[in-house]
């Protein structure tokens, strides 16, 4: 049997200063990353949540009409114990424009930002979005490290973007740094200085495998567009590769904790399969896993083939009395059918979600777990959210 998830712990924990929901999309990451920082906030810590993409209806859970790139204070919460919640929306460009500006003179930055090839690469380079939110946790963390006697927040809260593989988080930033910071890029940046004919040559030279892929991102300006974008970008190349390393060094530092989100389903428990193993690759901390949206019945000791066999059970018998049975008998017999009916389906979703996960457990069978029910509606509202952080501490 595997150990239960002490969620309470890891987030009244005060070495625990970074969280990390992760897992493949549609599983829950970003309801689970809301109501982990609603609960922490409530028990007393200082928590910033940054959310990929929410529900509209996840934004208004928070009281917040909008979210967007800026940490914003969610109102109505119990602050009773002198706890606070602020809530962000990832903007993949915005963010892209502040590591520019940060990082590149005035000058440099306003060329950057305006020139097609960066706003291409900005906007829809594989890998951009998990960069940038790793990107933006680490401006979280230097701004909450910015006053250590009195920081902004002790607690941060990552929902990682729904990415079409749960690998695809820990890659992208890797993979990014490595284009912008790479032998490619350096092998434009040398001849984009002297410009001219050595330049087209050494362009048509070396990337001509690629110049049809960017020629439909780009249009016809592409050669020239390039060449400005790396010039302005050269005194950029090593920031990108240190900052990746840095993200790293933060994810495996001891005070980040990775919760691996899943449904009960195949594809999605596969998926956390092999996320945990390549947590365990790489050395990163492993809180422990999340099954979101079991299906839980309310009598489970009556199992869906008894259930159905009740159902007919009771209309063979309406059957052979109907001739003298009441309407109202026959009412309620119907209603009890398809109650009958319904918890059989239920039972049956009940009972595979459970074999899935006894399944999984059975694999990994050190790894910390806590089931969290499927919800009767979505959730909406504060009260919901903390509905889900109780079933998160399996109350």
């Amino acid at each position: 049997m595997a150990p239960m998830l002490d969620i309470d712990a890891l987030i009244d924990d005060p070495q625990t200063r970074i969280v990390v929901c992760c897992g493949s999309g549609g599983v829950g990451k970003t309801t689970t990353a809301a109501a982990l920082g609603l609960r922490a906030a409530e028990s007393g810590r200082h928590v910033v949540v940054l959310t990929i993409d929410p529900a509209r209806r996840l934004a208004q859970s928070l009281g917040l009409t909008t979210l967007d790139n800026t940490p914003r204070l969610v109102q109505g919460i119990d602050v009773t114990r002198g706890g606070s919640l602020d809530a962000m929306m990832l903007d993949m460009k915005r963010t892209f424009d502040e590591v520019v500006q940060a990082h590149a003179t005035p000058d440099k930055a306003e060329q950057i930002l305006a020139n097609p090839f960066y706003q291409a690469v900005s906007s829809s380079f594989a890998g951009t979005q998990e960069y940038m939110a790793m990107e933006k946790l680490g401006q979280l963390r230097l701004e909450a490290d910015r006053d250590p006697d009195n920081p902004r927040w002790d607690l941060i809260v990552v929902d990682t973007p729904p990415s079409r593989s749960a690998l695809d988080f820990l890659d992208a930033p890797k993979r990014l740094g490595s284009f912008l910071d790479g032998r490619f890029i350096r092998l434009l940046a040398g001849p984009a200085k002297a410009g001219g004919r050595a330049y087209v040559k050494v362009f048509s030279a070396g990337v001509n495998i690629v110049t049809s892929t960017l020629t439909k991102v780009l249009g016809g300006q592409m050669l020239t567009d390039v060449q400005t974008f790396v010039a302005a970008l050269d005194t950029m190349f090593g920031g990108f590769r240190e900052r990746a390393d840095h993200t790293y060094a933060l994810l495996k530092d001891g005070g980040t904790a990775f919760l691996v989100v899943a449904s009960p389903e195949r594809d999605a428990l596969r998926e956390a399969s092999y996320f945990v193993d390549r947590l365990d690759e790489e050395e990163m901390p492993l809180a422990g896993l999340v099954v979101n949206r079991v299906y839980r019945v309310a009598a489970p000791g009556l199992s869906a083939a008894r259930a159905l066999s009740a159902a007919e059970q009771l209309g063979d018998e309406e059957s052979g009395s109907s001739s003298g049975g009441s309407s109202g008998v026959s009412d309620t017999a119907a209603i009890t059918q398809g109650l009958l009916r319904v918890h059989a389906v239920q039972a049956e979703i009940a009972a595979r979600h459970q074999s899935l996960a006894k399944r999984f457990i059975a694999g990994h069978p050190g790894i910390a777990t806590v089931e969290v029910p499927a919800a009767s509606a979505d959730i909406h509202d504060l009260p919901g959210l903390r509905a889900v952080g109780d079933a998160l501490a399996g109350r």
